[in-house]
């Protein structure tokens, strides 16, 4: 399957969303500390129902013992509003890495030049709007990626 990686989240409700999208897809959801809430937080408790048991999620304290938790050689892909190739341009292979920012303010430059990222990519959407949503974000990219495994292990 995949990786999925959230560097900083600052919204409870979004990674207590992507627990659940964990649970029901199979990634593996990766957390960079510094978190903005406590994993014990109610929200992210009742946005993540009872799927917690049933997500594999893991905490590093940077961005690099993430990185070193996924498959090496892996390839990175960081989502951005500032990039130019759209997410379904990408032909997606099992022990890839899909890395998002926090909200609102997304990937900073520095973790956007990491030597570790393979290339930008851009969920498409209208002109003059800021964002999606960040759980949104990610289970658009998740179903992506599955989609092109025909969602192997899937029922």
């Amino acid at each position: 399957m995949f990786d999925l990686v959230f560097y900083q989240p600052c919204i409870p409700t979004n990674t207590g969303n992507a627990i659940r999208l964990a649970a029901v897809t199979g990634v593996r959801l990766h957390l960079v500390e510094p978190l903005g809430f406590e994993l014990t937080d109610a929200k992210l408790r009742r946005s993540g129902l009872d799927y917690h048991d049933l997500a594999v999620l893991r905490v590093h304290p940077d961005l690099d013992a993430a990185f070193a938790a996924t498959a090496a050689g892996a390839r990175v892909f960081a989502f951005t509003t500032h990039a130019e190739t759209a997410h379904t341009a990408v032909a997606y292979q099992p022990g890839d890495v899909l890395l998002f920012g926090p909200e609102p303010d997304g990937l900073p430059a520095a973790v956007l030049s990491h030597p570790r990222v393979t290339a930008r990519l851009r969920i498409p959407m209208l002109p003059a709007r800021r964002s999606l949503n960040l759980a949104n974000s990610a289970a658009i990219a998740v179903y992506e990626a599955w989609r092109q495994q025909d969602f192997a292990h899937g029922a």
